[in-house]
């Protein structure tokens, strides 16, 4: 009876044995294909943020070691103005520029999906910015746009704005922001794409009916189009709130890397990257990096909490 029972648990083990072998197998074997992503992960992203996090408790100039500074580098922040100025100019900036852009892109989306000729020309046209906005040409160009003697200049002078000569759109500290913001407002293909595609999912039934029951153009976007857009508005609202607070190369371009005059385009990354690779305050530079990180993730937090209240999704029973 024994011999019958160690036979047959021999008989059902193997085949457990080999399944547990081919699963640790195919484990492995996901990891291998995994190991590029993992490497690059670790070596590209989690090891250089792990650093930048010691480094910000250092003082650290990239020639020498590091020397530990304990909480200076972010108590030193709320005493220095440059900083304060370039908080002031990157709030300005995403509160204005990104919901600007969104209400154009919103807008052209809306006139794009009623379109009945060559609207696919217009969208390869008016997504054509977004594919090269943030390039350094177009940077260069739009700072020759808006110098003095330019046409732009000429013509805000022409309308009373400053004269052409003093320096013109660059020059002046009112409205070199302005400029900046007008830049990014010009670079809205991509959310309007996004924009149009969500358009083309709400049910044209829905707007007939409430054409028929008497509901003007108005109505009919802000009770049945928008809310049935919200997913698409949310998600347009994260990304470009994100991408507000780390322009770069546009501000470093028209500035020449100064911050412009009297610092009106001093942004916060130009001011990190000021410290960081100019005065060589490597450590000042991480405080910098981890406050916007900071900062960055308590705008997304706050936006998801706050999504219930204005987002809705299909199949919600609000």
């Amino acid at each position: 009876m024994m011999t019958v029972q160690l036979a047959s648990g021999a008989r059902h083990g193997a085949p457990r044995r080999r399944a547990t072998w081919r699963r640790r197998r195919d484990i492995r074997a996901g990891y291998v294909f995994l190991s590029p992503w993992l490497i690059g992960f670790f070596v590209l992203t989690a090891g250089p943020m792990v650093a930048s996090l010691v480094l910000s408790f250092t003082d650290y100039d990239l020639f020498s070691a590091p020397s530990p500074v304990g909480f200076a580098n972010y108590t030193r922040l709320f005493t220095d103005a440059n900083y304060l100025q370039a908080v002031k100019v990157t709030l300005l900036y995403v509160v204005f520029g990104a919901p600007l852009k969104l209400v154009v892109a919103l807008a052209v989306a809306v006139l794009l999906n009623h379109a009945r000729g060559g609207s696919g020309f217009y969208r390869s046209a008016f997504y054509l910015p977004s594919l090269i906005g943030g390039s350094v040409s177009i940077a260069i160009v739009w700072k020759a746009m808006f110098t003095d003697k330019s046409i732009v200049a000429n013509i805000g002078s022409f309308f009373g704005g400053p004269p052409a000569e003093s320096g013109g759109w660059v020059g002046n500290p009112s409205m070199t922001l302005p400029m900046l913001i007008l830049l990014t407002v010009w670079q809205f293909g991509a959310p309007m794409v996004i924009f149009l595609a969500g358009l083309k999912q709400v049910p044209t039934e829905l707007l007939e009916s409430a054409s028929v029951d008497g509901a003007g153009p108005v109505r009919r976007f802000t009770r049945i189009t928008l809310p049935m857009l919200s997913p698409v508005l949310f998600f347009n609202l994260l990304l470009e709130l994100i991408h507000s607070f780390q322009i770069f190369n546009s501000a470093f371009i028209i500035s020449n890397g100064t911050g412009g005059p009297v610092r009106s385009t001093l942004f916060y990354t130009l001011y990190l990257y000021q410290r960081g690779f100019s005065d060589f305050q490597m450590g000042y530079a991480s405080a910098m990096a981890w406050v916007l990180l900071v900062v960055i993730g308590l705008v997304t937090l706050m936006l998801f909490r706050t999504s219930n209240a204005w987002v809705h999704y299909g199949g919600d029973e609000k």
